[in-house]
């Protein structure tokens, strides 16, 4: 039996009333920082990435596919991956939908992954997605956007992840149930599955030259994750404990 606060709708209602203003002003300061990220100095990229997608070899400026903004999404698949990240996967979920609306409005929306791309377009095919998938295997792309790591960093214990030295190894003799979970779900060890991590950069085309715009890691992709603010709105919201989520086509029939 939940000992949750009840009361009368005109409680609730003035509760509501009390809770639309705090909304109102988030949503106020998101828009906030939505203008600040749109302000960011852009920098140029001069460095020639090579990318191997559904069409051939490609370039970065190729990936806008004929627009003027390219974002991409760096999932988590790296070359020893078994399968995709399903934290990676169940965001994929959610902006499946989306790519086609964004194409509408000048954006395109591409994955961009360290697994070859023929893994990459096998676990296409199981997860049902259209949305443009590249694999960067072999480039320096995605350890230049710090959503890779080498092995001598893990080993060193100083990764550049968003924007800051962190040592993701856990302590030595220490057992992560939670972590021993996440890397066996892509059928690695903790510290292969690590050494990618998520994170969504954005670009744009001006007069032939590509720029770096945005760059956003950890948390900073709660947003893009659809499912959170689906439950942000639900009775015991996020309710969670550890790792619950799975691939799509891993739940048991409801």
């Amino acid at each position: 039996m939940t000992d949750h606060k009840t009361g009368t709708r005109e409680e609730w209602l003035a509760a509501r009333l009390e809770l639309l203003e705090a909304e109102k002003e988030l949503t106020r300061r998101s828009d906030e920082l939505a203008r600040r990220r749109q302000e960011l100095p852009w920098v140029r990229i001069d460095k020639e990435y090579r990318f191997e997608t559904d069409d051939g070899t490609a370039s970065l400026a190729d990936l806008f596919a004929g627009r003027s903004q390219l974002i991409i999404y760096h999932f988590m698949f790296g070359p020893d991956y078994k399968a995709g990240c399903p934290s990676c996967s169940a965001i994929a979920d959610g902006f499946d939908g989306t790519v086609v609306h964004l194409a509408n409005h000048d954006v395109t929306l591409c994955a961009v992954s360290q697994a070859p791309l023929p893994k990459l377009q096998a676990y296409k095919r199981r997860m049902g997605w259209s949305f443009p998938w590249a694999s960067s295997f072999g480039g320096d792309f995605k350890y230049d956007f710090h959503t890779s790591h080498t092995k001598e960093e893990w080993d060193s214990g100083a990764v550049e992840y968003n924007f800051r030295t962190v040592d993701f190894r856990p302590p030595e003799g220490e057992g992560n149930p939670v972590l021993g979970q996440f890397a066996s779900s892509v059928g690695t060890d903790w510290a292969t599955y690590r050494r990618e991590g998520p994170g969504v950069s954005a670009f744009v085309l001006d007069d032939g030259v590509v720029h770096h715009t945005y760059s956003a890691y950890e948390r900073g992709v709660d947003d893009l994750w659809g499912m959170y603010k689906w439950l942000d709105r639900a009775p015991l919201g996020r309710n969670e404990s550890g790792f619950w989520w799975r691939r799509h086509d891993e739940y048991q029939p409801a």
